[in-house]
């Protein structure tokens, strides 16, 4: 038989998704599951978005430019102009999805070999991104004491080699919610500098802040134009994820130049997302204040009911849509599949994703898990009400 290349063999699993057949026994058993597992909203996509994917009537579905459609990528520029990040199209790649903007800003700026620094945890899909382009991630450990912060420069510093070729973030943070300060980015600007390193920014999250906090896009920084990429994605801005629709933003013009290129070989993004995500960007601004209200209603709920659970420490997050916890498990992988296998509470149980997926050595979230507060309060409640059941029912309970 053919052999399977090494690419192939050390691509790794979702952790997000690895549970999915178990889950799907439960249901088969006939149980009902609360999926806290996966940042899939259940917030509507805006009206103006539907109605134009309702109103397309082409003859053909063709091909598009490989940077994406002209209107879409200047409406795109004003939109970002608008928040005060000033853009033209031609500094914008549309891209399939966030996914693909971060696989190409890896491939843009990294040789196989090459490093990448990642605050870690961190979504655990840069793993298999980093895995397709032969690039290497060196994590910077952030810790659940000081609520997941930016580690010390210092921290980054002992980590630079001639391999180093830039740090990338998530902000606000998935899997944690953090969200970083503009101090923060500014000690970021510093050593990218310093060791002429890029920044690249995973800022899908940037409309989900809380609190009064302001989010600080690295497009923002000064004299950093060379320096930064920013991929961003309509998936959760609009809850619009099976659209698959992201961008690639950069005022660098070789990694424009060469993302392009990388664009012609897929040829291009898809022709109907485009047309839905164009639309999208004259959302009112009505919807994206309830969106936010109801989100920041979900996180307070959640959050306290977790930390309202013996021995269970779950910091606040100030953006995105997830939280990680600590539980007082031996093993959160292993607490994760016995609830879909072994537990229920009056016909339900939790799917959560276990953080051990999110920390390039997984015995570091050995005991956290990540939970998205994705599911209205209503079902909240019973996921929280299940889910601390469980762990008082859980053989594998510590005194943690």
């Amino acid at each position: 038989m053919p052999k399977i290349s090494q690419t192939g063999l050390r691509m790794p699993a979702s952790p997000i998704r690895k549970l999915v057949p178990y889950a799907e026994a439960a249901k088969r058993r006939g149980l009902h599951v609360y999926h806290l597992n996966i940042g899939q909203p259940d917030i509507p996509t805006p009206d103006e978005a539907l109605a134009a994917i309702r109103a397309v009537e082409v003859q053909t579905v063709a091909y598009t430019h490989s940077a994406g459609i002209g209107s879409y990528r200047e409406a795109l520029a004003r939109f970002y102009t608008e928040r005060g990040l000033p853009l033209t199209a031609e500094q914008i790649i549309v891209t399939t999805g966030g996914s693909e903007a971060i696989l190409m800003g890896m491939l843009a700026t990294c040789d196989r070999g090459d490093q990448i620094i990642v605050p870690e945890p961190y979504y655990a899909n840069y793993n298999g991104f980093a895995t397709e382009a032969g690039v290497e991630i060196v994590p910077v450990r952030s810790y659940i004491e000081s609520d997941f912060a930016l580690p010390p420069i210092a921290e980054f510093e002992k980590l630079i080699t001639p391999k180093t070729r830039g740090i990338l973030i998530c902000n606000p943070n998935n899997p944690t919610g953090y969200l970083y300060s503009e101090e923060e980015i500014l000690q970021l600007r510093e050593i990218v500098l310093r060791h002429d390193l890029f920044l690249m920014a995973d800022e899908v999250y940037s409309d989900f802040c809380y609190d009064g906090a302001k989010h600080h896009s690295v497009l923002s920084l000064e004299g950093m134009d060379d320096h930064v990429i920013m991929m961003d994605s309509i998936s959760k801005r609009f809850s619009m994820c099976g659209a698959r629709i992201g961008a690639l933003v950069s005022r660098n013009p070789a990694v424009i130049d060469a993302a392009l290129r990388m664009g012609q070989a897929r040829l291009c993004a898809p022709y109907v997302g485009q047309v839905a995500a164009e639309a999208a960007l004259h959302t009112p601004r009505s919807y994206f204040t309830a969106v936010h209200d109801e989100y920041k209603a979900r996180r307070n709920f959640m959050v306290a009911e977790l930390n309202r659970m013996p021995g269970v420490r779950c910091p606040l997050p100030r953006g995105a849509f997830y939280a990680i916890a600590e539980l007082p498990v031996d093993d959160a992988d292993r607490f994760a599949r016995w609830m879909l296998e072994e537990f229920e509470r009056e016909g339900k149980t939790v799917m959560v994703a276990p953080a051990s997926g999110f920390y390039a050595e997984p015995e570091t979230g050995r005991h956290q898990v990540r939970l998205a507060y994705v599911l209205k309060i209503e079902d909240l409640r019973g996921a929280m009400d299940t889910l601390a059941a469980a762990l008082q029912s859980y053989p594998g309970r510590t005194t943690r």
